[in-house]
């Protein structure tokens, strides 16, 4: 039976974090290190017509001021670099904020000096900022790694007609940025012409090596990147940006290694965010609430030099039983930075699907819980076929248990608590999990410790702890004698650490090498003349503790540190073994207060139920869910990018005026729950990928908590006291 695998692991990681032992990017100390600190531009769309660098390069300390014209031609057509163009090639402004310069000095201090000193001139064209000012130039864009813009099952439109109930309701959300607490940081540094080291605030670091590689004519295997930890990414630190491309252009030019920091205001502008969009959702349903046509369409931002669509609509057309839908998603091209895949990017069309579910629950008089039961979908919707996992019945019953949902009033505005209008709302949660090639090595030491190796990497989520309970547990080891090495390119490789894709594509592969440890280990012991276990056959050898002993005669025991010491040298095995993608599902219950005359919104409870395959680490879990509610309070009640309209300019690029919650903002109480059923469609222990779910449905409850309380319908985040006054 397991000892560790399932249980409320501490964080194997923790103290090095708290103690600040623990390095990130900006923390790697290189002797000769100079400071980059790039200029931006100031326009929205024109051209650069002068660059004056005199007075930046005669500050003290300035060793270069890099132009346009110094940097080298980059050939980002392999790898993974989405924004469309590369800045510093020309002297085209494709959006505000684009890089246009970079200075290089011995202190970051005096690199940001000079670099207002930089003085630019443009020339102006007329530009497009906002999703409505666009909307009649809506197209429909090429499918984006394969994932299409337009899904059609059944006939929708006519189903739609036909429908006796019938809902048709629009929704919209602002641009959103990451914002995570450490910011991009790069320290390039070269060993001759030819061969790159890049210290990286990466959550993709085999990615972020192939790209560099290809930008700059180089063997994937003479660029090494190292990121150990990050202090979150949430999607902006899977895609290459072009700080890192120019940080490792500068280290070339200058000779000496360069270190570029990117400061809170160019993250708004230079790393990606969650895109505008507008929604708008027509339901067709019989008078027993039975879906019969789902018709959902989206216009979001892209950008006038890419056309990725990084917001899905996977959960309109899988997470409901309905014969007809017909799902589409337009792009308009705005004179915008490039988005990126935002933390969960289902959770922007699940927020138009899920509230809308709740009012045509109010329409025909039906409790929203028993509306989604009543659709509750036992295959895939779009190919016919059984889940071999899919427990979301059991969270929406374990969810509304906790909460005491049944007892919910079921009329709006009437409940209240002092001066608070008091609501409860509840949503579905779900999120398709990916799956990339991952490879692990398992060293045993002839010390009889175990070194754990994957190029995959830890973003806050607890990798390297649950990593290490799943190899001590195939090597029956304790903890203790478990290290496991992330964020390194020189060990076995592995993908990003995005779409909830690490413990399933990197679980499959650390277990079976350290069971193929303790296999060859247990196949030396059993050959060893000198070992208590020789000529005992290999299947009745047992291990525990990091001993194994003869099942039919424990007596008879040796250890790993023995066996290896006598062996004279490790053992170790590289494994690589494929899982497939899949679904993770939930039920979130949330219970919000409204001050019935000054409009404020508190968050005061939260109950969440998830599928999430076999629980690897009950602890690393409802942590996910923590930050996922406080995510979804975020996106619900205050998160919003603001864009002047005439300039192009954040105008909010900082933590004081674009407001993300605190301690303060959250509930004192959140209960995690969990179904704890292995999927056996998983090659990883029976787990799924979990880390983006428990956002998704967050946003939604509370909006119809607060319809609840206030009989008010919001379909416009963030959910702000004005608009409840």
């Amino acid at each position: 039976m397991s000892k560790l695998v399932g249980r409320d692991v501490a964080r194997v990681d923790g103290r090095a974090k708290v103690t600040g032992a623990a390095t990130y990017a900006a923390d790697h100390q290189i002797t000769g290190t100079l400071f980059g600190f790039l200029v931006l531009g100031t326009i929205t769309r024109g051209e650069l017509t002068d660059l004056d660098t005199a007075e930046a390069k005669a500050m003290p300390g300035v060793v270069a001021v890099y132009t346009h014209a110094d940097m080298p031609r980059f050939d980002v057509s392999e790898g993974f670099y989405l924004k469309g163009f590369v800045p510093m090639q020309d002297t085209t402004i494709h959006h505000n904020g684009q890089p246009i310069a970079m200075v290089v000095a011995a202190t970051f201090e005096q690199a940001r000096e000079a670099a207002d000193r930089v003085r630019a001139t443009y020339r102006t064209e007329p530009h497009v900022l906002s999703v409505t000012a666009a909307r009649d130039d809506a197209y429909l864009p090429p499918p984006m790694f394969g994932e299409p813009n337009e899904v059609t099952r059944g006939d929708a439109a006519a189903a739609l007609a036909s429908a006796p109930v019938r809902l048709d309701r629009s929704y919209t959300a602002p641009t959103h940025h990451h914002n995570p607490i450490e910011p991009h940081a790069t320290t390039a540094v070269w060993d001759g012409d030819d061969r790159l080291t890049l210290f990286e605030s990466s959550q993709a670091v085999v990615t972020f090596r192939d790209t560099l590689a290809g930008a700059f004519g180089l063997a994937a295997g003479n660029v090494r990147v190292i990121a150990p930890y990050l202090g979150g990414g949430f999607g902006t630190k899977g895609v290459v940006w072009p700080h890192t491309l120019i940080t490792a252009a500068a280290a070339r030019l200058a000779g000496r290694p360069v270190k570029t920091v990117l400061t809170r205001a160019q993250m708004f502008t230079g790393t990606g965010h969650r895109t505008e969009f507008q929604q708008r959702i027509r339901l067709g349903a019989g008078r027993d609430g039975r879906l019969t046509a789902i018709v959902h369409d989206t216009i979001a931002q892209l950008t006038a030099t890419d056309e990725n669509m990084f917001n899905s609509s996977i959960a309109t057309h899988t997470l409901y039983a309905c014969p007809n839908v017909h799902v589409r998603q337009l792009g308009v091209r705005l004179d915008m930075p490039t988005g990126a895949w935002m933390r969960s990017p289902d959770m922007s069309a699940q927020f138009a699907l899920e509230t809308s579910l709740d009012e045509l629950s109010y329409q025909i008089g039906l409790d929203p819980l028993d509306l989604r039961l009543r659709n509750y979908a036992r295959t895939d919707q779009n190919t016919g076929d059984r889940f071999t996992g899919k427990h979301l019945d059991d969270c929406y019953r374990m969810g509304a248990e906790k909460f005491g949902w049944r007892r919910r009033e079921r009329r709006p505005g009437v409940t209240r608590d002092g001066d608070e209008y008091v609501g409860w709302g509840m949503a579905t949660e779900t999120h398709t999990y990916g799956n990339f090639p991952a490879s692990a090595g398992v060293t045993l030491g002839v010390d009889g410790a175990a070194r754990v190796a994957v190029a995959s990497q830890d973003i806050g989520t607890g990798t390297y702890t649950v990593i290490s309970q799943v190899a001590a547990d195939a090597m029956d080891l304790p903890l203790a004698r478990v290290t496991t090495v992330l964020g390194d390119t020189i060990l076995p490789p592995a993908g990003s650490s995005s779409i909830s894709s690490t413990m399933p594509s990197v679980i499959p592969s650390v277990d079976k090498a350290a069971r193929d440890v303790r296999a060859a280990v247990i196949k030396i012991t059993v050959a060893d003349r000198r070992s208590p276990l020789h000529g005992v056959p290999a299947d009745r050898v047992t291990t525990s503790d990091g001993r194994l002993a003869d099942s039919a005669d424990p007596s008879r025991s040796d250890t790993y540190r023995d066996v290896l010491r006598r062996h004279g040298k490790p053992v170790e095995v590289i494994a690589t073994v494929e899982n497939t993608p899949g679904h993770t599902y939930g039920a979130v219950f949330v219970e919000a207060r409204v001050h019935r005359r000054y409009g404020n919104v508190r968050v005061t409870r939260v109950v969440g139920a998830y599928d999430v395959g076999r629980v690897l680490n009950r602890r690393t879990l409802r942590s996910q869910v923590i930050g996922g509610v406080t995510w979804g309070i975020g996106y619900a009640l205050m998160e919003h990018t603001l864009v002047d309209q005439a300039s192009g300019r954040i105008v909010n690029p900082n933590l004081s005026t674009y407001l993300v919650p605190v301690n303060a903002d959250a509930p004192p109480r959140i209960d995690a729950l969990f179904v704890d059923e292995p999927d056996p469609g998983s090659a990883g222990l029976g787990a799924k990928g979990f880390g983006e779910t428990p956002i998704t449905g967050v946003a939604v409850a509370i909006g119809n908590a607060i319809f609840h309380a206030t009989g008010r319908r919001l379909r416009d985040v963030p959910f702000t006291q004005d608009k409840l006054l």
